[in-house]
Formats: structure tokens, C-alpha cells, sequence
């Protein structure tokens, strides 16, 4: 089994032997230019740490390089690492932070993002920790949906509580808390549409499954899950707000991490949406779940190759 510095390593490969790379060979020069700034804060924009972000870390870093009169290459990358590990422990809080019997996890985000299989992967990640963990399949707009929830369910070792396709999606979610509270489970993971062509829609739909858990378990769903597909870069930013307006995210899960060169748009989603991320994704199996670690994080970022 890889440790978690190497699963971050692994993971991210795509980004550091691209952008992230290059930022290391940036701080092999021989001094701290002008020119040395401005290409970092080129290579920061196309690794997809996005313009606001980027500026924003430029300007902290030179005052910072500044008040602690860093002149050499390899002390900026020092100094740079930890303000970007700083960054992301802002607004750092625990998952599923607190006690209780059922915890309510609702998963939210577009079709095609990698919800399905990250469900899959948090009911194993539960499991694995000991918990007692159901799975409600309340996107009944696709049957699709349904099968595929059910085949993962298996694969990872969890029952699925289903209606026929077309049903409601709020009565799913009412039976799998009451099945959820029969069997003493620990947590209930939701799977819910992701339908944003159909924005009012949707909205009336997840704000309608909040209203069903809520009335069945205190301050449920406890945690409100947007999955996001690292491979959309920028765009992920545009869904998450869509998301967080509608049904009041509490977290992010970034599925396909080892598929993208852009893994800064990390720091974009931390900085501009203000919410923490909780998990990755950084491979196919269901192993491939890791909680988020910022500073793992960083180290795969600049990480030597073997």
C-alpha cells in the first residue's frame, strides 16, 4: 500500500511534470529577477490556480520574500511552499465534525463528474474505518443512475436503498433514513441529480431532500458534498457557485486529480469559494480516496522525481 505522501505524489504527476514542474526549474536559476516573478505568475495562471488567486499569492510573496530579505531562488520555493500551504488552511474545518448516532452525507454535483464512483469510494473510505454505511440512490431521474449506484454499492460492499426510476426523490431519501435508523447505521452517503440545465429544477429538488432529512434527523444532511472534476479546470468554479447557492455546500470532493495537468485549480476553489476540500481523488480504484492533506498536498506538488 502506497503511504499518503506517495499517493499525492502519484497523483499528481500530470500537474508537476507540467506547470508545477516548471516552477521548479524557475527556482533553479541563479537569482531573483524581475523576469523570475512575472514567469511565475504565468506558469501559476496556466497550472489553473486561476488570475485572482495568482495575484493574489504573488503580492503576499514578495512582501513576504521582502520582510524576511530572501534573495535566493531556493528560499522563494521555501517561502512559496508554505504560503500556499497556509492557503489552504484557511476555512479548514473537520469532516463530519461532531458526535452522533446517523450521520447524513448528501453527494451533489453535474453528471459526468465522477459522483457515482466518488460515492463509491467514500462508503469504502467509511467502511474501512469501521462505520456501518448505507447508500440512498435518490437520482431517480436517470435509471442510469440507479444501476450504475447499485453495481458500485456492490463493488464496495454497501447496501443501496432504491425506488423505480422516475420516483420521488425526497421518499427515497425519507426511506433510507428510517432503513438507516432500523439498522443502527453510521452514515447515510445520498446520491442526488445533476441536472444544471434544468437549474430550478434541481433546486427545488435537493432544497425538498433537505427538508426530508432535516425533519427525520437533527441538522441533517451534515455534510453537503460537491463533487468536482479536476479536469474541468476553471470551469469547476462556475459549478461549485451554481452548487453552493442552491443547497448551501459544506465541502468539496475533487474526483480525477490524476487526470489533469491543472491540479492549482485547487487553490482557486479554496481562495474564491471559501470552502474546504475534503477529499481526492487520485486514481481509479476504490482505494483512491484520500482525505485532504495541504501540505502533502504542496509536497506532491513540488515533489523530486525518483
Amino acid at each position: 500500500m502506497l503511504g499518503l505522501a506517495n499517493k499525492y505524489k502519484t497523483g499528481l504527476a500530470k500537474t508537476r511534470h507540467s506547470f508545477f514542474g516548471r516552477i521548479v526549474d524557475l527556482f533553479r536559476a541563479q537569482d531573483i529577477t524581475e523576469e523570475t516573478w512575472d514567469e511565475l505568475e504565468a506558469l501559476l495562471i496556466q497550472a489553473d490556480v486561476g488570475v485572482e488567486t495568482t495575484l493574489d499569492l504573488i503580492n503576499a510573496l514578495r512582501s513576504r520574500a521582502n520582510e524576511r530579505g530572501v534573495r535566493s531562488p531556493e528560499k522563494l520555493e521555501e517561502l512559496l511552499k508554505e504560503q500556499l500551504v497556509e492557503m489552504l488552511q484557511v476555512n479548514r474545518r473537520p469532516y463530519l465534525d461532531g458526535e452522533r448516532m446517523l450521520n447524513v452525507v448528501m453527494v451533489v454535483g453535474v453528471n459526468g463528474s465522477g459522483k457515482t464512483t466518488s460515492i463509491a469510494k467514500l462508503a469504502r473510505y467509511h467502511k474501512e474505518r469501521g462505520d456501518r454505511v448505507l447508500l440512498a440512490a435518490a437520482d431517480t431521474f436517470r435509471a442510469a443512475a440507479i444501476d450504475q449506484l447499485k453495481v458500485w454499492g456492490e463493488r464496495a460492499g454497501v447496501e443501496v436503498i432504491a425506488h423505480q426510476p422516475g420516483a420521488d426523490p425526497g421518499a427515497v431519501v425519507f426511506d433510507a433514513i428510517r432503513a438507516s435508523q432500523a439498522r443502527r447505521v453510521d452514515v447515510l452517503i445520498i446520491d442526488t441529480a445533476g441536472r444544471l440545465h434544468t437549474k430550478y429544477n434541481l433546486m427545488q429538488e435537493l432544497r425538498k431532500m433537505v427538508g426530508v432529512a432535516r425533519k427525520q434527523v437533527h441538522q441533517a444532511p451534515h455534510e453537503t458534498l460537491l463533487v468536482l472534476d479536476a479536469t474541468t479546470g476553471q470551469n469547476a468554479l462556475s459549478q461549485a457557485r451554481v452548487f453552493t447557492e442552491m443547497v448551501g455546500v459544506t465541502g468539496v470532493l475533487l474526483a480525477k486529480l490524476d487526470s489533469t495537468a491543472k491540479g492549482g485549480m485547487v487553490f482557486a476553489i479554496h481562495k474564491q469559494l471559501g470552502l474546504p476540500i475534503h477529499f481526492v481523488g487520485t486514481g481509479e480504484t476504490l482505494d483512491d480516496l484520500q482525505p485532504f492533506d495541504p501540505k502533502a498536498f504542496v509536497e506532491g506538488l513540488f515533489a523530486e522525481e525518483d
